[in-house]
């Protein structure tokens, strides 16, 4: 017999001629290992980080995007993760990578730049579901980065400038509306009190004297021009 360990976060799965020992893997700890019968193979349960190598992608809308990204996955069952599989890790970062491929070249640009946590948690559940049977469990997938041609950069920045200036002239539209609308009820008040025009005349001026002190203004009084008025 071979003693053998294994650790605390790693299990054995073995082999005894060409057959499981049993559905669950050994381990932590020490396990019996027969010569020349046992082969056993061990797996780690530990979270994986695996990065989604840069993909080129063409959108919905026709436009070409590079993007990557990375996956947390972790072995839960290490006998299915060995008997249903080849390359456990190589297979999840392949669906990883064929899956984001898939799932971008159904949105449009402008989803993708806004949705990218919708999108990430999508390509979630479907690795979930494909991995299941390999034992894996797809914790997390995250979309790192969205590269587009410098082209479109400068488009959607002349796009967006064009907004903000539209955007601009309507406030600018609105404000002039409210002040004109503001005067035309100034002077009606004005109309209908004639002090109050001449209190108006005064402020005037003091507020000239006070701005501009060089200027010199000949006021006139206010009963010489209501001849102008009727008229």
């Amino acid at each position: 017999m071979c003693l053998k360990i294994v650790k605390e976060y790693e299990r054995a799965v073995v082999f005894r001629l060409g057959r499981i020992v049993s559905k669950r893997a050994k381990g932590p700890g020490l396990i019996i290992v027969l010569p020349c019968t046992d082969v056993f193979t061990r797996v780690d349960l530990r979270t994986v980080t695996s990065n989604i190598p840069l993909q080129e992608i063409l959108t919905k809308d026709s436009v070409t995007t590079q993007v990557d990204g990375v996956v947390y996955y972790k072995i839960y069952s290490a006998v299915c993760s060995v008997a249903n599989v080849t390359d456990a890790h190589l297979a999840t970062n392949l669906l990883a990578q064929t899956t984001l491929r898939n799932v971008l070249g159904t949105q449009s640009l402008s989803q993708i730049l806004s949705g990218r946590e919708k999108i990430a948690h999508n390509i979630q559940s479907i690795l979930d579901n494909a991995t299941s049977k390999w034992g894996i469990q797809v914790a997390r997938v995250e979309i790192k980065d969205v590269r587009i041609p410098m082209e479109m950069q400068r488009a959607m920045a002349a796009e967006a400038e064009s907004t903000r200036d539209a955007r601009a002239q309507i406030i600018a539209a609105e404000g002039e509306k409210n002040a004109s609308e503001a005067l035309k009820q100034a002077s009606m008040v004005l109309v209908e009190a004639p002090s109050a025009l001449q209190l108006r005349y005064l402020q005037s001026l003091a507020m000239l004297a006070t701005e501009k002190n060089s200027t010199i203004v000949l006021p006139l009084p206010m009963n010489m021009l209501q001849g102008f008025y009727k008229q």
